[in-house]
């Protein structure tokens, strides 16, 4: 049986304009063998869990740029629960100040990145978090 690649949906929510990083990010784990789906830019917590929904991804990475993570992120994982997702990682990138990361790891978030922090981190990171999911079985 085929290892079932990891899918990431990186998504940029919120009104930032800015998206270089998250297409860095995106290359960046499709060139460690992921799959990756970009949603673009302006994305609401909706529309992300919807994606993520649709997409049956492991991950969540969201790219936030515009200080709006205290509103976004609690949302998204609102929404994950009431989809129950709870299998989902959601992982969070960009400019995040140190005195948010406590608040948004009760969230959930299961890791939060920088700027400066290496692709590598953030491929094994993904790679040591992923839980397997049952491929059912075509018997």
């Amino acid at each position: 049986m085929a290892e079932q690649k990891i899918r990431v949906l990186v998504a940029k929510p919120g009104l930032d304009g800015h998206d270089r990083g998250a297409k860095v990010i995106a290359r960046a784990l499709r060139d460690a063998g992921m799959e990756v789906i970009y949603t673009g830019l302006r994305q609401t917590p909706e529309m992300i869990v919807n994606s993520a929904l649709q997409e049956d991804v492991h991950v969540i990475g969201l790219s936030i740029l515009s200080g709006a993570h205290n509103a976004i992120v609690p949302r998204v994982m609102d929404l994950l629960q009431q989809n129950k997702m709870d299998d989902v990682i959601v992982v969070v990138g960009g400019i995040i100040p140190d005195q948010d990361i406590g608040h948004l790891k009760k969230a959930g978030v299961a890791a939060i990145f920088q700027p400066g922090t290496a692709m590598d981190e953030i491929v094994n990171f993904i790679r040591e978090n992923v839980r397997p999911r049952a491929v059912p079985s075509a018997g």
